[in-house]
């Protein structure tokens, strides 16, 4: 199981550090002929959405990475990167891969002062820890999108075929169990590309 992380922003090397837990090769995408290397799944850090979406832009990666996700790559985005992922950042007249039938409220819980953590049960797993840092939240669903956690009141984890997003950042504490669930329940059941 080989997986490529956006390396342009955001806690990259904490989830390849999740990841190399849970026995998968890794590689950092930081540009676009990182992106021609095998790769049995994606993820898509936290940072700042806007930042990421004009460097995946200027790097001329953006274009290359929806194709693979549109054909079916398993994808897995936190905090930003769910931003990313959704069909439509509410507010906002821009989208970027529009990969999850989901509308995003971003830095719905405020600014930095707002960072927050705290533990809630999430779909398949149990429960989790989990730390919100200026984090958005679901604010709508699609009818084929699976809500995994709701945290008072608020839709912070969802899939959709080969998309998983959380509002937290897992890759923040030591539990490495919701990056187990993504690469077991999305990309050893999606077989090999």
């Amino acid at each position: 199981m080989r997986i490529g992380v956006l390396a342009l922003q955001g806690g990259f090397a904490e989830h390849i550090r999740h990841l190399q837990t849970l026995g998968a090769s890794t590689f950092e995408i930081r540009k676009k002929s990182d992106l021609q290397q095998p790769m049995d799944g994606l993820i898509i850090p936290g940072g700042e959405s806007t930042t990421i979406g004009k460097l995946l832009k200027d790097l001329s990666i953006y274009d290359d990475l929806k194709k693979k996700v549109d054909s079916g790559l398993p994808v897995f985005g936190t905090c930003a990167g769910m931003i990313l992922l959704a069909r439509e950042i509410a507010g906002t007249e821009t989208a970027y891969f529009g990969a999850i039938d989901i509308v995003v409220k971003r830095n719905a819980y405020g600014r930095q002062l707002g960072s927050f953590f705290t533990e809630a049960e999430m779909t398949e797993i149990g429960v989790v820890p989990m730390t919100f840092i200026r984090a958005p939240y679901i604010e709508s669903t699609g009818a084929g999108v699976e809500v995994l956690s709701v945290v008072d009141g608020r839709i912070v984890a969802a899939r959709e075929k080969n998309v998983l997003v959380t509002s937290f950042h897992p890759e923040l504490t030591e539990d490495n169990r919701v990056h187990r669930y993504f690469t077991e329940r999305f990309i050893n059941q999606s077989g090999e590309r």
